[in-house]
């Protein structure tokens, strides 16, 4: 990771450089090598010292803390334990979305569509068949309601004709029953 130190009206020693140096390789170790640079700037304003610290990290991640102390080593860890929580929240989020896409999560698979045959005509594909039980309509509401099926198809048991049953968008039921 590059680091680049700047003081703005305050000199700074070599035990500033590295109080900031171990500061962010523990930032380095909690992003696993995900950090790409850092820009320090410290500054003294009405006695208080101030220290900017920005920690860029892959993907654009740009990760910004302050803290304001009236000793520097102090403004420095403060605005060091801002950015690490930062980096924390977005460590725990590159987590969650890798376990999300690696065990499918939410994610539906993909339906490839449907490719016609060589004769341009599309295929028809068979799913597994059932039996068409014979069920008066109240039944039929009271088996489509407790499954996880959107229709049902059935005989009526009055009048022996196929009908079909299927939920609706508002949470009707609709019913299609053919002409005879």
């Amino acid at each position: 990771m590059k680091l680049t130190i700047t003081g703005r009206h305050l000199e700074i020693t070599e035990a500033a450089r590295q109080q900031i140096d171990k500061k962010l390789q523990r930032l380095e170790r909690l992003l696993n090598d995900s950090a790409v640079s850092a820009q320090c700037v410290l500054a003294e304003q009405r006695g208080v010292h101030v220290c900017e610290l920005t920690v860029h990290a892959r993907g654009d991640h740009m990760l910004h803390g302050v803290g304001r102390d009236a000793q520097l080593v102090r403004a420095v860890t403060l605005a060091a334990d801002k950015v690490a929580q930062q980096a924390q929240k977005m460590k725990d989020r590159w987590k969650t979305r890798r376990r999300t896409s690696a065990n499918g999560g939410a994610r539906v698979p993909a339906v490839e569509p449907a490719l016609p045959s060589s004769d341009g005509v599309p295929k028809v594909i068979r799913s597994r068949t059932g039996a068409v039980k014979p069920m008066t309509l109240d039944d039929a509401v009271l088996a489509l309601s407790e499954g996880a099926k959107s229709f049902l198809v059935f005989r009526h048991a009055s009048s022996d004709a196929v009908a079909i049953l299927y939920k609706r968008p508002d949470g009707h039921f609709g019913l299609i029953e053919p002409e005879i």
